[in-house]
Order: C-alpha cells, then sequence, then structure tokens
C-alpha cells in the first residue's frame, strides 16, 4: 500500500521536539511523500531546509491569504522570486481568506500573482478558500489554472461539481471520521478527483489532540467505507491521482 500526504505543516512548534519519530511513523505506515506547506517567504525557507534534511518532505511554497493582505509590494517579488528560483512540487499554501479580513482586495491581487506563477512553472496549487470558496473558484476560473488542489474545502456540496467539472482535486483530512461535511463530499466526488492529506498538527481524527501525517490511513479506511472499496483500492487510486498531478 502506497499512501501520501499532500498538505501538512511539518515546520509548525508542534513538531519542534519529535519531528524525525513523527516521519518514521509516518514512514511505517506506508506513506511514500509529504508535501509541507509554506505561509510566507521566511516560512518557505524553513520548509525548504527540512525537505533537504527528510527526503520524505517534499516543499511546497506559498503565501497564506492572511500574510498576503499585508505583505508588502518589494516582500511580494522577493517571495515570487524565492518560488520561481527553488522550483516546487506544489505552490501552496495560497488562496483566499474571509473569516476576519483586512483587505479582500489585496488577497485577490496576491493570489492571482501566485496562480500566473505556478502556470508559468506548470505546478500545482493548493488552494486555501475559508469563508471565499465563491471568489476562490471565480479566480481559478478567471485565470484558468487547471492543476488545483482544493484543500480542506468547506464550500456548499453545489461547488464541489462546479469544481470537479474543472477538473480539481479535493484533499481530505482524518478528522473526516467525525465531520458530515467531508463525508458527504467523498461520496459525491468520484475516486479519480481524491486526494488524502492532514493539514497537521490541525484537522486530526480525535478532536484536540496532534495529527501527523500517518493518519492519511484513518481518511483511506473512511473513504473506503463510504465509496464500499477496499483499503487498498482506495490507497491505490489515490496514489495514482498524487502521481498524475504532482509528477
Amino acid at each position: 500500500m502506497l499512501l501520501v500526504d499532500v498538505h501538512a505543516h511539518l515546520d509548525d512548534a508542534a513538531f519542534a521536539q519529535d519531528l524525525p519519530d513523527v516521519l518514521k511513523r509516518a514512514q511505517d505506515a506506508c506513506v511514500k511523500a509529504v508535501i509541507s506547506n509554506g505561509l510566507h517567504l521566511e516560512n518557505n525557507k524553513i520548509v525548504q531546509a527540512l525537505s533537504k534534511k527528510y527526503p520524505l518532505i517534499k516543499p511546497a511554497y506559498g503565501l497564506y491569504p492572511t500574510y498576503a493582505e499585508q505583505v508588502s509590494d518589494e516582500k511580494l517579488e522577493e517571495t515570487l522570486v524565492f518560488i520561481k528560483k527553488n522550483k516546487p512540487i506544489c505552490i501552496g499554501e495560497i488562496g483566499l481568506d474571509y473569516k476576519e479580513p483586512k483587505d479582500k482586495e489585496r488577497q485577490q491581487v496576491v493570489f492571482r500573482r501566485l496562480l500566473q506563477l505556478a502556470k508559468a512553472m506548470d505546478v500545482p496549487v493548493c488552494i486555501h478558500s475559508r469563508k471565499a470558496e465563491e471568489d476562490c473558484i471565480r479566480i481559478l476560473q478567471e485565470e484558468q489554472v487547471k492543476k488545483v488542489v482544493m484543500h480542506c474545502f468547506s464550500g456548499k456540496l453545489r461547488m464541489v461539481e462546479s469544481c470537479v467539472r474543472q477538473g480539481w482535486y479535493f484533499s481530505i483530512p482524518p478528522n473526516i471520521v467525525f465531520s458530515s461535511h467531508f463525508q458527504e463530499m467523498v461520496k459525491k466526488l468520484p475516486l479519480s478527483k481524491l486526494l488524502t492529506e492532514t493539514d497537521a498538527p490541525y484537522l486530526g481524527p480525535k478532536k484536540g489532540e496532534r495529527n501527523e501525517p500517518a493518519f492519511v490511513m484513518e481518511t483511506i479506511k473512511q473513504i473506503a467505507m463510504l465509496k464500499s472499496l477496499t483499503e487498498i483500492e482506495v490507497a491505490n487510486a489515490i496514489f495514482m491521482n498524487y502521481q498524475d498531478l504532482f509528477s
């Protein structure tokens, strides 16, 4: 069985004391790749260093929306240059966040610049879309971005169908074990558009406890149950999706 975690934050302080052990548990659980997402320029550099130290970690460089709305033009250009120079497996975590927005327009401007870079580099994007799903989808369509992972998507199920028509993927975290929203999403989504993530250290299968990449197996189990498939069938299909998108 081959597993993959397409969205985690392994630079997080929650892993400061035992990251090697976390990665060992992931490998023991048959996880073959963990994409660790950056949040801003300095964070991207930390993710880069981790990926060089640990082969299991694949780097994604990005600019999280709450940082994007505050970033100066100079810092934005520096971030874009860094991403272009150090070609990541993915540009992420990027998108829009309207939970407590300070400058929606600035978020959108930066989002478009990052999408345009991803298209030019021909790499996927990992999209954060909290309370901003409609604008995220609209901008992705306007920029004609094809290689898309909708991370931890919380939008209405009708939006899911629209994204599938675009050929985009959805990554499902281990909290699907108790999230009726993710369970309903999985029922609607074709297996060919599903990926597994953890968002570690967040969104774990047990509320209040640290999540980690090994727990993608919990997502596999739930998808298999919901789709009346074997765990091996689901794991193999999702790993093929990962290879198709990220290779």
